[in-house]
Order: C-alpha cells, then structure tokens, then sequence
C-alpha cells in the first residue's frame, strides 16, 4: 500500500462564517516511514483540530499560532478534521486571548471555562465528517452574545489591509492604524488577543506564506516587490528568520508540508 495523504477543503456553512475562516478533513496513511521531515510553516492562525488516531483514539486539540517553521517526522495513520478560526474568535470561543496560545499545542477541554469544556465533549464522541453540522447547530447559540463585533470588524479590517493580495502588497503598520483610527498601541493590543501576534509580525509571517505558494513563478526580485519588501535581500533575511534557511536553499530541497494531523502531541 504506497503513501497516501488525502485532503478535502469543506464548504463553511454560513451560520458558522462570523467565526469559523475554514475547514479542511485530511487523512494520512504511510506504509513506510517518509524519508524526508515534514515541515509546519508559520501560521498566525489558531486552529481546533479533531483528531482520530490509527487505535480510533480521539482528541480535541487547540494549535496555537506558529511564528517560525518547524521540521517533524510524519505520523503514519491519522484523520483530522481542522477548524481554522477567523481572526477574533479565540478568546470567546477558547476562554484565553490568542497570545497565549502561540506555539502551543493543548486539549480543548483544559482551557478555561464552560465553552471549552461543552465543545471538546461535543467533538470528541464523532467522526471527524460530522464535525461541521454538529457546529453549526451549536456555535452560534455559544459565541453569538460573547463576540464584540465594533472590535472583531476593526481587528479584521487591520488583518486584511496587512495581507499581501494579488492585486497588491500589504500596507505600512503605521498607515493601517491611521485608516482605522487607532493608535499603533491599540492596533498592537488588538492583533495579540484576535491573532496572537503583533501586526507586523502578522504581516513578516503572512509575505513568508505567500512566497512559499508564489516561489517559480516570477524572478525573486519580482516577488520580494510583489509581496511588499524593500529589496530583494531583505526578503531573503526574512525568509531564513521564519524558515531557517533562504529561499532557494528550501525550494530546491522543498519538504513536504505538515499536515495538522500529524503535528500533533498525543496526552
């Protein structure tokens, strides 16, 4: 049986939009060890991830945000269905801002108060491909009365403006905050409780990301100006920072990307 890794991306169903940015289900089945590590890029997103292992274990797993990559073997028989969640929804959904979580990798029931607890009770006793409609009926009588929208608008207002789009670069901190009348302070304390991150973090993580998907198909000066870099050797310096080695260093090795599933700790 050769090495198989099977990923679909669901439709989000519109009650769960407000909170829910994606879902993906993946399942991973290795019949030999992979020969090279797997890598997890950086990632300024929290994800609830319901896992089933090969014994039909499951747990409920909360991934904090990841500011650099990170190189790991490759679990060999997994499926997941994983919940990236909309910038915003952490602390309401999760008790704890989304600070606290970068780098973490923890069970959803440990995390403070009642609406972690009643989720990963929830979640753990289905089948990764019930996981959606069991949300849906669920979350919005959850989160409805806990979100602040005035806030969540202007936190996902000033994520927005510091993504690289394909029609443009992403914006200066100091003229995002300006266009949402705020100060950089405010800007600051916004994206660390909705996003776990500074905005310029966000944004150094969110050019770094898009390199990975862009790299051969335009010159490296071309995509360092695309993706809103000074020059060339800026990006460069930056992409080893995230990545631990410069551009073309990884995309002549590229690894395979880390599926949630398999990053995991198992408690």
């Amino acid at each position: 049986m050769p090495n198989a890794v099977a990923e679909q991306a669901l439709t989000t169903p519109e009650v769960l939009r407000p909170w829910i940015a994606g879902v993906r289900t993946l399942s991973v089945s290795l019949a030999e060890p992979a020969e090279q590590p797997f890598i997890r890029l950086p990632a300024a997103v929290t994800k609830v991830i319901l896992r089933v292992g090969a014994d039909g274990r499951r747990d409920v797993l909360v991934s904090g945000p990841r500011v650099r990559a990170s190189y790991h073997e490759g679990k060999a028989h997994v499926r997941c269905v994983e919940l990236r969640l909309a910038p915003g929804t952490a602390r309401p959904l999760l008790g704890v801002p989304a600070a606290e979580l970068v780098g973490r990798v923890v069970r959803l029931a440990d995390l403070p108060g009642e609406t972690p607890r009643r989720l990963a009770a929830g979640l753990r006793r289905l089948d990764p491909r019930e996981a959606v409609p069991y949300l849906a009926d669920t979350l919005p009588e959850l989160l409805s009365a806990a979100v602040d929208p005035a806030r969540t608008a202007l936190l996902r207002a000033g994520v927005d403006a510091l993504s690289v789009r394909p029609d443009r670069g992403p914006a200066q901190v100091r003229d995002v905050a300006r266009e949402l009348a705020v100060s950089e302070r405010q800007l600051r304390n916004l994206f660390a409780e909705g996003v776990g991150v500074s905005p310029k973090h966000y944004a150094r993580i969110d050019r770094v990301r898009t390199l990975v998907t862009r790299a051969g198909n335009a010159p490296w000066s071309q995509l360092a100006a695309t993706t809103g870099y000074f020059d060339q050797s800026h990006m460069t310096s930056d992409f080893r920072a995230l990545m631990g080695v410069p551009p073309r260093s990884y995309f002549v090795g590229r690894l395979p990307a880390l599926t949630p599933c398999q990053g995991m700790p198992r408690f």
